[in-house]
């Protein structure tokens, strides 16, 4: 049975930007996200945290997300992006797949689920870090700090 300090960890881990620090973009992605504390997320660092995420809301633990595990994941990572301002900010919409609400938007069922077949395997979620990746990598140097995030 997962914990509800668990599942508050995992929903730490999809938001990218909070009110506290909005001055600084990525901020909280990095916090959340860079698990050596080093202030750069690695690729290894980005796919152990979504395999953390995807653990989090396979509620059978069949290594499947399935349509209705989604309502969950969506429900809370919809929750934590407005909480921290994510989309509501500085004219951003929600359907903008970069900047700073990049890593959550990535996580949707519409991109995760890479074959659609309407459920997201883990490996499908854990390749989603290769596809999102780069495309956050601004100066494309492997590494994700707030110089990656921000306006385009």
């Amino acid at each position: 049975m997962r914990t509800s300090s668990f599942l508050f960890a995992g929903l730490l881990a999809i938001g990218t930007l909070p009110a506290l620090a909005q001055n600084q973009p990525g901020a909280h992605f990095i916090e959340n996200w860079d698990l050596d504390e080093n202030g750069s997320v690695s690729i290894e660092e980005a796919r152990e945290r979504r395999g953390d995420i995807f653990t989090t809301f396979d509620t059978n633990e069949d290594d499947i997300l399935t349509a209705d595990e989604y309502v969950q994941f969506d429900e809370a990572r919809e929750a934590d992006m407005k909480e921290n301002g994510i989309g509501q900010m500085k004219g951003q919409g929600k359907g903008q797949a970069m900047g700073q609400h990049g890593a959550a938007m990535a996580m949707t069922l519409e991109n995760a689920d890479l074959n659609g077949d309407g459920e997201v395997t883990r490996a499908e979620f854990l390749e989603g870090s290769d596809l999102w990746f780069p495309q956050q990598d601004r100066n494309g140097d492997g590494l994700l700090t707030s110089d990656d995030f921000g306006r385009m």
